[in-house]
């Protein structure tokens, strides 16, 4: 009878690999506070040239953490910034860049731009702490500049929302 209770025990045991498993995982992500820091001064950067532009921060997992649209700023900006931002996000890398590198590998790169809120618009930046990716931000509203797109002055307000915020990711 004592052999038997073992051998029951063992059975369970053997049912239940994962029973030593992580159960939780703890994920470095952006905060509000930082997000709504980056947002602001990503805003106030674009202001100086008089663009009126909407700002999308999410964080690590693609949730939306803040979204700011200035007076002015184009309807579908808001729209624009977050798939700039999801964009990012997704690839690791600027929305631009991505962009280049689908145009280049176009057609064979089609199939990810039938995905939802995947853009090849410059504006997107990925947050990085270290080597992790904790959230993205997109801008979306400001016109080119001589010819340049204007993804290119989106980014540089992108930028200055993640320089503001730089010295709190750090390792």
């Amino acid at each position: 009878m004592k052999h038997w209770k073992w051998i029951v025990l063992a059975g369970i045991l053997a049912a239940f690999p994962c029973a030593g498993a992580q159960t939780l995982v703890t994920e470095r992500t952006l905060s509000l506070d930082a997000a709504l820091e980056a947002a602001s001064a990503a805003l106030a950067h674009c202001r100086k040239d008089g663009t009126r532009v909407t700002v999308t921060v999410l964080d690590h997992a693609g949730r939306t953490k803040v979204v700011v649209r200035d007076d002015g700023a184009a309807l579908h900006g808001v729209e624009h910034s977050y798939r700039k931002a999801y964009t990012a996000l997704t690839y690791r890398t600027s929305s631009g860049d991505y962009g280049k590198r689908a145009a280049a590998s176009f057609p064979s790169s089609a199939g990810p731009l039938n995905l939802s809120n995947i853009t090849t618009s410059g504006g997107g930046l990925p947050i990085r702490a270290g080597k992790s990716v904790v959230g993205a931000i997109g801008v979306s509203g400001s016109p080119g500049a001589q010819g340049a797109p204007g993804g290119s002055r989106d980014e540089a307000c992108a930028q200055a929302g993640i320089d503001r915020i730089a010295q709190g990711l750090g390792e």
